[in-house]
């Protein structure tokens, strides 16, 4: 009996594995930049907790402090944070790296004001270990990079194509969901050399005090995550789809199997989990894992590429 559930335990665990572009992961669930991913330690955590990777809090050249308190708030469907970036610089967060890589595949996230920043960070999370860089080209509340210089589709081109010609690995931008037109920044993120596209970053946001008569941020705006976002995530991830060749990962309001399934199935070749991380804490993946192999089982799925954009069809 102990072999028979060993063996329908493989089985499971292999109808989960993904693989697009160069990367390949045992599971398709990733933690969002941004959440547990500060040291290495947490990273270990969430990979040990059935995360298939993990994506690095956003890291830039120099230590940032980030926007002063109060940067976080709830809000009816989700949250909104206006955290402007703090991290300890890509110098000191080689130490974070040396211990999470041991664990399984980390996700480098860097941001920069220009190609040469984001291009010069990639070259050194490649060189700490990433299996692969993300760019983040859609903050919505960090003066000067974010959103603020990746939504013209020639600067992400321009540093896409800066990234890629500066790395081995796979190279991802995550596009900011703040614009007219998701799919021409992911066209232009494909002509600049991405192997994937990640969709979607948190919404432009603004919550008001009634009785302060002011933002609660001390930034005045930030960025909507969490539930509310999900609708918005997957109509950016079936347009992408539609748009684009290569692969497109899905992220924004997962907080379960069926969320996770409605993302794969709109187009989305694997996903991220950010707020839920933060609200039910590391044991959101392994849920998530059951419930999609349950899913797949009871559909005749073999593998979740078989499930990549059906509901496009």
């Amino acid at each position: 009996m102990g072999f028979l559930l060993r063996d329908l335990h493989a089985v499971a665990m292999g109808r989960l594995e993904i693989s697009f572009g160069r990367l390949r992961l045992e599971r398709p669930g990733m933690v969002a930049s941004g959440i547990m991913d500060e040291t290495g330690d947490s990273m270990v955590r969430m990979i040990k907790s059935g995360a298939g990777a993990v994506v690095t809090k956003s890291i830039g050249l120099a230590p940032r402090p980030g926007h002063k308190n109060p940067t976080f708030t709830e809000v009816e469907g989700g949250y909104v944070n206006a955290m402007g970036l703090p991290n300890p610089g890509i110098d000191l967060f080689a130490e974070e790296m040396a211990v999470a890589v041991r664990a399984g595949p980390v996700i480098g996230s860097v941001f920069g004001s220009n190609a040469k920043e984001f291009a010069e960070l990639a070259a050194k999370m490649e060189d700490y270990g990433a299996s692969a860089v993300e760019l983040n080209l859609s903050c919505p509340h960090a003066e000067g990079y974010g959103a603020e210089i990746g939504s013209d589709p020639k600067n992400v081109r321009s540093i896409v194509s800066a990234v890629s010609s500066s790395v081995d690995v796979p190279v991802w931008a995550k596009l900011t969901p703040n614009t007219s037109s998701i799919s021409e920044l992911g066209r232009a993120a494909e002509d600049g050399g991405a192997e994937a596209v990640v969709a979607i970053n948190t919404l432009k946001a603004i919550v008001i005090s009634a009785e302060l008569r002011k933002p609660v941020l001390s930034n005045r705006f930030g960025g909507l995550s969490g539930p509310a976002v999900k609708p918005v995530g997957i109509r950016a991830v079936y347009d992408l789809r539609g748009a684009l060749s290569i692969p497109v990962v899905g992220v924004g309001g997962i907080s379960d199997w069926r969320d996770a399934a409605e993302y794969i199935l709109a187009g989305a070749s694997a996903f991220q989990v950010g707020s839920a991380v933060g609200t039910r804490g590391p044991k959101v993946f392994g849920e998530i894992n059951r419930g999609l192999e349950m899913f797949m089982s009871d559909h005749g799925y073999g593998s979740v590429a078989e499930m990549v954009g059906v509901a496009r069809e």
